[in-house]
């Protein structure tokens, strides 16, 4: 695949392009921003590699790609106008398009008409396929695998990252472990799940319910991807349904020690606060507990990254990582012994 990116690339602006990178490796030829054309993902990202960056479609073609990645959502998901051009450029040359904007490209004339010429697959990741428009039947009472759901101090700050490393780590442990994207950069990386910033609100905790009975018999543990935040106003509807649908046994703490404020400019509230309050709304219905800390350490060193682990670590009482840096064994290890805490105390 090449993956647009234009005017975003970055380490915090185009998500599902760094997902792709860390997770699809293998897959990713090369990303299309023309304002950072001609360095590398690692020049950009820190990682990444070799894969270039491109100033737009054409100039990608040289790869010999079979796909082009919608890399970022802007704000509200919309396409772009200045992004048609690229898309058409893509179908014309038989290239698949997967998109997890909110504007859904199979449902554009144009685009659909040239797909069509062409024998080309758009895939909308966010297109919500209506069994999914249901009311949560509350089926965490009788589910026989425990669920891992990650929430964070803010939007953006690396849930969906540091929850796959844990799973990562929980699968090499020999544990039956299973993970569900709730976004769009999720769904690409895992193959499955469900996107439910585009659900109805009623149907929000419903459906990621549904999304885990389906795999609830056949797994130990299943990590479902965290969204939003629940101090965060814009976003925090979308992670209380993922909260309540998930009703999880228990939780992982996302962080980015250097964001002192939301992008509404209102400072963060101070982190025991929010654990407590995270706690407190699933304990309504159920004993649940946030067992570490997964830091996002972007512009620090690897020497910085672990003093902030510290300092969380003096603050909280929990085991603090950026999994992505160091591996998820840490909070693996605080998830396992909470579990068998858990299953001593019953």
């Amino acid at each position: 695949m090449i993956i647009l990116a234009e005017g975003k690339f970055s380490p915090l602006h185009s998500k599902t392009a760094n997902g792709a990178i860390v997770y699809l490796r293998n897959e990713v030829l090369a990303v299309i921003d023309s304002t950072q054309a001609g360095k590398t993902a690692q020049d950009v990202l820190g990682y990444g590699g070799a894969i270039p960056v491109v100033k737009n479609v054409e100039e990608a073609l040289r790869f010999n790609p079979n796909t082009l990645l919608i890399g970022i959502a802007p704000a509200g998901g919309r396409l772009p106008e200045t992004w048609r051009s690229e898309i058409l450029t893509a179908l014309r040359h038989r290239l698949n398009i997967i998109s997890g904007l909110h504007t859904f490209i199979s449902d554009d004339a144009e685009f659909t008409a040239l797909a069509r010429e062409y024998r080309c697959v758009i895939s909308d990741l966010r297109k919500i396929p209506v069994e999914f428009e249901v009311v949560s039947q509350g089926n965490w009472r009788t589910r026989k695998s425990k669920t891992v759901l990650t929430v964070g101090t803010d939007c953006n700050i690396g849930k969906m990252t540091t929850l796959l490393e844990v799973h990562k780590e929980f699968s090499s442990r020999g544990w039956k472990s299973d993970f569900v994207g709730t976004g769009q950069t999720g769904i690409l990386i895992s193959g499955k799940g469900i996107a439910v910033d585009s659900i109805v609100s009623d149907y929000v905790s419903g459906a990621i319910e549904k999304v885990i009975d389906a795999s609830a018999e056949n797994y130990d543990v299943i990590f479902v991807e965290g969204q939003g935040a629940l101090t965060h106003q814009g976003y925090s509807s979308v992670t209380l349904g993922l909260m309540h649908g998930t009703m999880p046994d228990a939780m992982i703490l996302c962080h980015q020690p250097t964001r002192l404020e939301d992008d509404y400019g209102i400072p963060l509230p101070e982190i025991k606060r929010i654990i407590h309050l995270h706690e407190e709304i699933v304990n309504v219905f159920r004993p649940t507990k946030v067992v570490g800390i997964g830091i996002n350490s972007v512009g620090l060193t690897d020497e910085e990254s672990k003093s902030e682990a510290k300092k969380l670590e003096d603050a909280t009482g929990l085991p603090a990582v950026d999994a992505l840096r160091f591996g998820g064994a840490k909070l693996a290890d605080a998830l396992e012994k909470y579990f068998k805490e858990r299953k001593n105390s019953t």
